[in-house]
């Protein structure tokens, strides 16, 4: 298994979190930011890091400010064990 950084995990698992909260698929979040459906189920798989930019249309596409995203995700990296944020599925 490769070894992926814990925020790219808990990042996508907070996008995940957030896009199932509002009820959206993968695509109409996609449609909402203007981003690519592969590209956003490539942040919630924690295949891909997204650039300042993207991050901003991602977390306003989620109808949150960037920084809440952003603690969203360091809450769950928190609260996440060492052992299983160290891995990720492929």
């Amino acid at each position: 298994m490769a070894t992926t950084p814990a925020f790219k995990v808990a990042l996508g698992t907070a996008v995940k979190a957030r896009r199932e909260e509002l009820g959206l698929t993968q695509e109409q979040l996609a449609l909402k930011g203007n981003l690519h459906t592969r590209w956003v189920s490539n942040i919630e798989n924690a295949w891909r890091n997204p650039s300042y930019s993207s991050l901003r249309r991602l977390a306003a596409s989620l109808d949150l400010p960037t920084s809440e995203l952003i603690a969203r995700a360091e809450q769950i990296e928190r609260e996440t064990p060492p052992k299983k944020r160290a891995t990720a599925k492929r």
